[in-house]
């Protein structure tokens, strides 16, 4: 593939949970065509691992900087990742980690 592919991790801080985000993380990577999973945390925050497109990637993550109506979220911490660990076929939730 090209050079345009990216594979982060996000770390989404605030009120994220009770909210319907993890719902609303699933229906906007697949709008935006991104691959991977979101979950809950134990600690209260939610967790994504997003691959595809570098700029539907981007869009993803100024997407979860809001949130669905409901959250508050506070901060979203994004690091890159690994593509081999994120790429796997359509976006889905993952059990609470």
């Amino acid at each position: 593939m090209t050079g345009d592919r990216r594979a982060v991790r996000l770390f989404i801080n605030g009120r994220v949970q009770g909210v319907g985000f993890r719902w609303w993380c699933v229906r906007e990577a697949e709008r935006l065509g991104v691959d991977g999973w979101v979950r809950n945390r134990l600690d209260g925050s939610v967790e994504a691992m997003a691959f595809g497109s570098g700029e539907a990637v981007d869009q993803l993550i100024q997407a979860c900087r809001k949130g669905p109506a409901g959250a508050a979220v506070e901060e979203v911490h994004v690091s890159e990742a690994d593509a081999n660990e994120a790429h796997l076929p359509g976006f889905r939730q993952a059990p609470t980690a």
